[in-house]
């Protein structure tokens, strides 16, 4: 395995302080590569979530942080300026991550509470979703892409099962892969793959925060040959091989990372 220590080399990760996008960060920390996180949590979280980061620096790598709304266009091109700024004109990005985890969970049909409208429909695509293209956009253009990058994000079974209240996390992650296959087109001139991994069910606050969560957990369970659940470790591995040079040739991908569930 290639160790990319000293090379200057670094990963953005959008939802990067917890579940899956943590996971990645210290997986390829300890390998080297230099961690750019933004995050959006409240103020009470925060004490927990510099004991995380301080692991991260432990390990030797240079560590961004930016708690900010990784949605919103100018802390997008302040964070560009910064990171433009302490790459200098050597650094570069190995890779970009999409952990982000903003979707409305509300029903389509209730008597008693508010349903999905438009609106929610279209927060959750933008963040889930679109979001991934704006931010390889931005990057692109300030040209902070190294010339073997990669594309990361999460994808779900949710992708093509109905589950009762994430109608609109469903219709984003539909959206980002489409979104991922045709980056995977055309930014591959330009050294640049990009590539879903479909996570089996594991027990993060994303997934706690799903109505009817404890049942999804046990049919999880039951229905992996491994009879585990996937663990954010499990998913940070591959995402450690995908950066990997003899991984280059994976391109337009839906990867899944579940343990074999996927075909049961």
């Amino acid at each position: 395995m290639v160790s990319f220590k000293d090379k200057n080399e670094w990963v953005l990760i959008l939802g990067g302080s917890s579940g899956l996008g943590y996971a990645t960060a210290l997986k390829l920390a300890r390998h080297g590569l230099n961690i750019c996180i933004v995050h959006r949590d409240r103020r009470a979280s925060l004490p927990e979530i510099k004991g995380r980061f301080n692991a991260i620096k432990e390990l030797g790598v240079q560590l961004l942080t930016f708690n900010e709304d990784a949605f919103n266009e100018d802390k997008i091109d302040l964070i560009i300026k910064v990171l433009t700024t302490v790459l200098g004109e050597k650094g570069r990005i190995k890779g970009l991550v999409h952990s982000v985890a903003k979707g409305n969970l509300k029903p389509m049909v209730d008597k008693d509470s508010p349903v999905l409208t438009h609106r929610d429909f279209q927060l959750t695509i933008d963040a889930m979703a679109l979001s991934l293209y704006v931010w390889t956009q931005a990057l692109f253009s300030a040209r902070l892409f190294a010339k073997d990058a990669r594309i990361i994000s999460f994808t779900s079974e949710g992708n093509r099962r109905a589950w009762p209240n994430y109608a609109a996390v469903s219709a984003a992650k539909v959206a980002l892969e489409a979104i991922t296959r045709n980056i995977a087109v055309e930014f591959a001139p330009y050294g640049i793959s990009a590539n879903c991994l479909q996570a089996g069910i594991t027990d993060t606050a994303s997934l706690r925060a799903i109505p009817g969560s404890e049942q999804l957990l046990c049919y999880g369970l039951q229905r992996n040959p491994h009879r585990r659940l996937t663990l954010p470790e499990d998913v940070a591995n591959v995402v450690f091989l995908m950066m990997q040079p003899e991984a280059a040739w994976i391109n337009g991908c839906i990867i899944p990372v579940d343990g074999g569930a996927h075909i049961r």
